[in-house]
């Protein structure tokens, strides 16, 4: 940060007027600025009468030599009324520096008040404007120690002295200002980031809602699958023995109250008020429950084989055991809605360094299903391709040369 990079409205800066909302765009003094104001002026006011007293001192040796009666009060006067522009000096500094700085030529009354008029420009004005109006003041220092010398100190001592004391404001005023642009900065950096902190919170939010999105997905696709399947099974066989019936229609109600129950969890996530108590998730399905959702398809009536072709299955980590879970539980969902009645085949191959291979495939239906085709978003497969792209794996699917449908992902495997 620059010294030329001043506001230019004095009430930007801490401690400096501020708008009045009810009043528009007017400036309005703070509680400190009127204290601040009060004391310049006493300070001001004090200046002029210690100049006044000093200048109508009787003693002889001390009195100016080209001194008249009328100058003292006429000085006095000019004082007085720098003392009241001190009031505004807020927000015209440069205007009120300008247009009085005639009066530094030989007002000796009006120095003080002046003085703070000076210090004013340098802390809400830019350096360029604060070195001008500096300048201007050594130049009129010189007329008005010719005019108005010091009876005890020679002319150019008393030029010295008045350019030391302009240096010496200038210094303080620049000081004060870079420490006021210091809080600005430092209060923005403080509010910026805070933002980005929000937006960090807000975009971990989202993609966790999205997480938790795609898992209910593939959650909810493989047992509304199975609810239809069994459905199904029922409307076509509807002279089916009683205890059939009953198997199915037990599938059907547990099946329906697994979903309600993965439904209602992921909606009271999602619900779930910004800084609350997070609700704790239910544990991640690994390769050991592999052998459960394939169960869990026979028992739907599917004809699935599983080779499991996996080497030191108890080091796989965890999160490529569940990427392989939803791979399968993907292409079994896929295969009941489009292939009712096909054979699955599920073959898993790899180890440690040499990575996973997953292999999902089902002969393609002839003649077309004779069971309604299930409703889909289009997406499981996207989601899969996501997944798999995450772990730094590949996805293949499609008919291949045997006219079979083929879903298979190969998945690192460190070692």
């Amino acid at each position: 940060m620059t010294s030329s990079a001043v506001p230019e409205h004095p009430w930007l800066l801490p401690g400096a007027l501020t708008l009045n909302p009810a009043a528009g765009a007017r400036p309005r003094r703070t509680t400190r600025d009127w204290i601040i104001d009060s004391l310049c002026f006493l300070l001001g006011l004090g200046w002029v009468l210690l100049a006044t007293a000093d200048a109508a001192s009787p003693d002889p040796e001390m009195a100016e030599p080209l001194a008249q009666p009328w100058m003292i009060p006429a000085d006095a006067l000019l004082g007085l009324a720098c003392c009241v522009l001190l009031w505004v000096r807020r927000r015209w500094p440069l205007g009120l520096a300008v247009a009085t700085l005639p009066l530094t030529l030989f007002s000796l009354a009006a120095a003080g008040p002046l003085l703070i008029i000076y210090f004013t420009v340098v802390v809400h004005r830019r350096t360029a404007v604060a070195l001008g109006v500096t300048a201007a003041g050594l130049v009129t220092n010189l007329a008005f120690n010719y005019l108005r010398p010091e009876p005890s100190m020679p002319y150019w001592a008393a030029t010295v002295w008045g350019v030391v004391l302009s240096f010496l404001v200038l210094a303080w005023g620049m000081f004060v200002r870079a420490r006021r642009q210091l809080v600005v900065s430092l209060r923005e950096r403080a509010e910026r980031a805070e933002t980005e902190q929000q937006l960090r919170v807000a975009q971990a939010r989202q993609l966790e809602r999205t997480r938790i999105a795609r898992e209910m997905h593939d959650v909810l696709a493989h047992r509304i699958s199975l609810l239809s399947l069994h459905a199904g099974a029922l409307e076509f066989r509807p002279d089916a023995p009683p205890e059939e019936v009953a198997k199915a229609a037990g599938v059907i109600r547990g099946s329906a109250h697994a979903a309600l129950q993965d439904l209602r969890e992921v909606i009271g996530v999602l619900r779930a008020e910004t800084g609350a108590e997070q609700i704790p998730e239910r544990p991640q399905p690994t390769l050991a429950d592999l052998a459960a959702l394939v169960e869990e398809s026979r028992a739907a009536g599917m004809r699935v084989d599983l080779r499991d072709r996996v080497t030191a299955a108890e080091r796989m980590p965890a999160a490529l055991g569940r990427s392989v879970y939803r791979i399968v539980q993907e292409g079994l969902t896929n295969a009941r809605k489009h292939a009712a009645g096909a054979a699955v085949t599920v073959e898993l191959i790899g180890g440690p360094d040499a990575g996973l291979t997953v292999e999902i495939r089902n002969r393609w239906p002839v003649g077309g299903s004779s069971s309604p085709e299930l409703p889909g978003a289009g997406t499981g497969l996207v989601g899969i391709a996501e997944r798999v792209s995450l772990a730094g794996g590949r996805l293949e699917y499609g008919r291949d040369d045997s006219g079979d449908f083929r879903l298979a992902a190969w998945l690192p495997w460190p070692a």
